[in-house]
């Protein structure tokens, strides 16, 4: 398989679930604003979504997709069906156990993670109920993990790709058609989760099927632990967890900063983030995800050259793509927030407050996307302690950042330390990777690093003299303003591609094959 086609794929459905994100963010603006309504589900969903990101898409799939790699290339389907079976089943237990206790702690829960709730009784208990009505989300999506990292090891990346795309059109239809029918009616976004969860998880289990992988969970807690296969990745485990939770506690400890700031800063980071998260996911979960399996091939193979090479590949893709992405969406600010979310309850006010949160998030996008890319380069090895290492190192400096920002720059330097914390983070990775010669860069990095300088430089300023005064875009209509935006999008990639065109940049001189 053509990795660049792959990563066309994955990306292509991710970007189809952002463009529905960006629908159902617009969907939940428009009728519910940012204040108290919105700040209490952004708390409720974020403790859920923290905890999957941790043991389901983080500290999981690093642990277990080198493993089942590892089986499938040297120890047959049915040894390896039987690592499925073993793995679904210790999920499947440990993570009903959390999710019983999540409902019942739900109020200690909303306590620690947004303490400046308390003060305010009414929207103290709305995150509770919300918490406890999201908390099962985190069940369904660790299956989702695992079936998602089963199919990409299968070298089918379209469909886990796609399923994301299921929780937006659930935002969306209950946000749209439910909410009248709830009190309060932000309820219907809680529930919106739950069916996404389980919409996800039912999509995935067909394509299992046809690749004779589709688990039958043992719940013989004993069996399970027999399985060398599931000591190892329990034992990867402890230190992912580390590292990925270290990551979302960074998260948590902004989200406990932000509820001590004015009504609506939870809802401004929260809607910056997701404008970040529209490169970051297209590109560095994209490009994780599609290098992973062949880097745990390579490694199985003791194929250090090959693997050295792919890392080349990976670092080289992600500059190109994504630090322009990073200098457009700081020069595109206004214009993105005002088209997507400037209408109904959203304020001119929340503009500009989105702005400086975006602005922010931007310096570090191109760190955050590398770091994505970095990482696997330790997981492939299963050496996870590394990268755990650094996650400690960037979590106190975010941190010690917060303290000096926040006074002066409120939730704008919440942002920012995220933002610089992943850049100290991927280079952190690269001198880990560089010292312990896993990564021999390949010649070429410096008239390389020239070229993309200079057809940024040039895509800047293009953009700079278009976006034309910031608070016109308040002014312009929902026509125009898309308008105005699909035409500077296109003219700043045009001028872009079109310099590294002249530069000699090729497509071709990307392609590159699977392991």
């Amino acid at each position: 398989m053509n990795l660049l086609r792959a990563l066309v794929t994955v990306s292509g459905m991710t970007l189809l679930s952002r463009i529905l994100g960006f629908l159902r963010d617009f969907v939940v603006a428009r009728a519910f604003g940012a204040g108290l309504a919105t700040d209490a589900f952004f708390v409720a969903f974020k403790l859920p979504n923290l905890l999957r990101r941790m043991f389901a898409e983080g500290a999981f799939s690093q642990a277990f997709v080198p493993i089942l790699g590892e089986y499938k290339n040297k120890r047959g389907d049915e040894v390896t069906r039987e690592l499925v079976d073993h793995v679904a089943g210790v999920l499947l237990l440990v993570l009903s156990a959390v999710t019983a206790i999540g409902i019942a702690t739900a109020p200690l829960l909303v306590w620690i993670s947004a303490p400046g709730f308390a003060a305010d009784a009414s929207k103290f208990d709305l995150t509770v109920t919300l918490t406890r009505i999201t908390f099962p989300y985190i069940l369904f999506m660790s299956l989702v993990a695992l079936a998602g990292g089963i199919l990409n090891t299968w070298s089918r990346f379209a469909l886990p790709a796609f399923t994301p795309v299921l929780l937006n059109l659930s935002f969306i239809g209950m946000a749209l058609f439910a909410a009248p029918y709830f009190d309060p009616p932000v309820l219907a976004l809680a529930w919106a989760v739950f069916i996404g969860g389980v919409l996800q998880l039912g999509l995935q289990l067909p394509a299992l099927k046809r690749i004779a992988m589709l688990p039958r969970p043992t719940l013989d807690w004993r069996a399970a632990w027999r399985d060398e296969g599931v000591r190892r990745i329990l034992k990867l485990m402890a230190p992912a967890l580390i590292g990925v939770s270290v990551s979302q506690i960074s998260l948590l400890i902004n989200t406990i900063f932000a509820s001590f700031l004015k009504n609506g800063s939870v809802s401004w980071l929260y809607y910056a983030d997701r404008l970040m998260e529209f490169p970051s996911g297209m590109l560095g979960v994209a490009l994780g995800t599609i290098l992973l399996p062949s880097l745990s091939k390579y490694h199985a193979d003791k194929n250090h050259g090959e693997y050295s090479r792919l890392l080349d590949w990976g670092l080289r893709l992600t500059l190109l793509l994504a630090a322009p992405a990073a200098l457009a969406l700081a020069l595109l600010a206004v214009p993105l927030i005002a088209t997507l979310f400037f209408h109904g309850a959203f304020t001119g006010e929340d503009v500009f407050r989105t702005r400086e949160a975006l602005a922010a998030y931007s310096l570090g996008l191109t760190g955050l996307i590398l770091v994505k890319v970095l990482a696997p380069g330790f997981y492939a090895r299963q050496n996870i302690r590394t990268p755990v290492k650094i996650a400690v190192i960037s979590l106190v400096a975010t941190q010690l950042m917060n303290l000096a920002f926040i006074g002066w720059l409120q939730h704008a330097g919440l942002a920012l330390s995220i933002g610089l914390a992943a850049c100290l983070n991927a280079a952190m990775l690269y001198r880990g990777l560089r010292s312990h010669g896993i990564f021999v860069p390949q010649p070429g990095w410096g008239l390389f690093l020239a070229k993309l300088g200079a057809a940024m430089g040039l895509m800047g300023i293009i953009l700079w003299f278009g976006i034309g005064p910031e608070k016109a875009w308040l002014e312009y209509g929902t026509a125009e303003r898309l308008t105005r935006l699909f035409a500077l999008v296109g003219l700043g990639a045009a001028t872009y591609f079109a310099t590294l065109w002249i530069l000699g940049f090729r497509l071709g001189d990307f392609k590159r094959r699977a392991a």
